[in-house]
């Protein structure tokens, strides 16, 4: 029996968020890392996830990379597309929220989708088509100082406008709140209108059951985790519960990774220095690498936990040193899985990405979720090796310091 629904992810953190809606709508979820090639074999399974990191290539380069996975979803007999997305529309004036659903949504042959980066569990919320961090607009969160993709502007009408040429428009909350037949109707209208991106208000978990069930029938639905968890919930209605018991987390020591600048990150990473031994990275220093892969094995010699970082405020951040603390961080995971680490856990979405093409991991099943949306991965290469990847802005202050005490 084919997947129910095929999600292509932006990020690696975004790919393991949804993941993890997924399975826990009731969907048996695999969640694969990177373009699946030929050899690639899914298994028996409800919703098939692959992670990209796309979200701050150049915009041509998302838009191949996504209908390649598209294409090759099509081809295990998926016929219905979800496209994640960060709950904070993290993108610039380019892209590349935009170019891809553009993309995605011409290949199905769909006229129009909607847009719902909500996640009201994580405190985003949409109203009147402007996106709410907590009780602050998008534009007054940390987002604004965000190195990658600045939030300066709320409006989401208004920020896609600026990614396509169609016409975008506003799903208000006052229809939301009147049912999936009054949404269903307001996308017949505004399709008729040759509005492409509907931007759907969406205040808390049952705003996005409406919209699930108003938009059942769209081939694309593109969104954050909220939405496809909604969407996940209405497709297992009635099924039964299927899939391998989750398997424990191994024994051994565990490393975290923190690259994102998110003040959540921040703050996790200011109690997780008072509680292990922790070691910055800062991209002016000769012999970078080296000399972190010194203190590491050093360390995790003696230590059954350790923090590897590069996560600084605004003010101390050196302008184009990302990648380079990227690779890094990478180069500390794949050293730390060679000492005999067996979890690794790693803050903020290119961070992610990088350990994980480090790592070689291709594929891993979902496991417990060591805080909502933040799931472990057992991977399918390294049997014997846990991942929690975390974006930046996720999670609760101890999360670094108590997912290396789970049992």
């Amino acid at each position: 029996m084919s997947p129910v629904l095929g999600c292509v992810a932006d990020d690696y953190t975004g790919g393991t968020d949804v993941a993890a809606a997924l399975r826990r709508s009731g969907l048996r979820t695999v969640l694969i890392f990177g373009a699946p090639g030929p050899a690639t074999v899914l298994p028996d399974t409800d919703a098939v996830v692959v992670a990209l990191k796309t979200r701050s290539i150049p915009a041509g380069e998302a838009v191949a990379a996504s209908l390649a996975v598209r294409q090759w979803l099509h081809g295990q007999g998926v016929r219905r597309l979800y496209f994640k997305y960060c709950s904070t529309f993290d993108s610039t004036d380019e892209g590349n929220i935009g170019p891809v659903a553009d993309a995605l949504t011409q290949a199905s042959g769909a006229p129009l989708t909607v847009v719902c980066p909500a996640a009201p569990e994580h405190g985003r919320t949409v109203y009147q088509g402007h996106l709410f961090v907590g009780d602050r607009l998008l534009s007054e969160s940390p987002m604004r100082h965000h190195p990658l993709t600045p939030m300066t502007d709320p409006d989401l009408v208004r920020v896609l406008g600026r990614q396509t040429p169609h016409r975008v428009a506003l799903v208000a909350h006052r229809t939301v709140r009147s049912g999936a037949e009054a949404v269903r109707a307001a996308l017949d209208t505004l399709r008729a209108q040759d509005v492409r991106y509907a931007v759907t208000d969406a205040l808390d978990d049952g705003d996005l059951d409406v919209i699930a069930r108003a938009t059942a029938d769209l081939p694309v639905i593109t969104g954050a985790a909220g939405l496809a968890g909604a969407a996940g919930a209405l497709a297992s209605a009635g099924r039964e519960p299927g899939g391998p018991a989750v398997p424990a987390l191994p024994q051994g020591p565990g490393v975290v990774l923190a690259g994102s600048c998110s003040a959540a990150t921040l703050e996790q990473v200011a109690l997780a220095r008072r509680r292990m031994p922790s070691y910055r990275l800062r991209p002016e220093q000769d012999g970078l690498v080296e000399e972190a892969l010194g203190w590491l094995e050093d360390r995790l010699a003696a230590e059954d936990r350790v923090m590897v970082y590069s996560s600084a405020p605004p003010e101390e951040r050196s302008p184009g040193s990302a990648e380079l603390l990227e690779q890094a961080l990478a180069a500390v995971a794949a050293r730390a899985a060679q000492l005999g680490a067996r979890r690794i856990v790693v803050a903020g979405g290119e961070t992610s990405g990088a350990v994980v093409n480090a790592l070689g991991v291709t594929g891993a099943v979902v496991g417990a979720e060591a805080d909502r949306g933040v799931p472990w991965l057992l991977t399918t290469g390294h049997p014997s090796l846990a991942l929690l990847l975390k974006s930046g802005n996720f999670g609760r202050p101890d999360l670094l310091v108590t997912a290396l005490e789970a049992s």
